[in-house]
């Protein structure tokens, strides 16, 4: 479909190259979403329990005093402060970052929807968001936090 949408008025024997680098680029973009899915996913797996199906790791954490009796205090402990030195490091992201992170990671809009909501182009999107994870990570690992 993109390629009829956008090189539809390209030569014939164009055609053939730009369908091979479309379909690379977004081989590409659904691995490389998934891997940072993946990442995000992991590291807030580590707040729900396992009888945990659609939660928000916030609310897990939040509500984590009544709900899990079975985990220890100390373990409580250290996720309550894994996610406040979470919530500390987004909210140093850039605002641009922090918007784009927050849309694609926690909200789950896909890129386009991202950036028709942040009125700029998916590259754009692509950068802000390689950015703040980027940020992210480098800043966990340097407080200990390891995915």
């Amino acid at each position: 479909m993109k390629l009829a949408e956008k090189y539809g008025d390209k030569p014939v024997d164009e055609l053939p190259m730009l369908f091979q680098r479309i379909l690379q680029n977004v081989i590409r973009d659904y691995y490389r979403r998934q891997k940072v899915r993946s990442m995000w996913t992991t590291l807030f797996s580590a707040f729900s329990g396992p009888d945990d199906e659609e939660r928000d790791p916030l609310e897990s954490i939040e509500s984590a005093d009544g709900d899990h009796k079975s985990e220890s205090p100390h373990a409580q402990f250290e996720q309550r402060q894994t996610l406040d030195v979470i919530e500390k490091e987004i909210e140093k992201l850039p605002p641009r970052q922090r918007e784009a992170f927050l849309m694609r990671y926690w909200e789950e809009m896909d890129i386009a929807e991202t950036a028709a909501a942040m009125g700029c182009s998916e590259g754009s999107v692509k950068t802000h968001c390689s950015r703040a994870t980027h940020t992210l990570a480098a800043a966990l690992a340097a407080k200990g936090i390891t995915l």
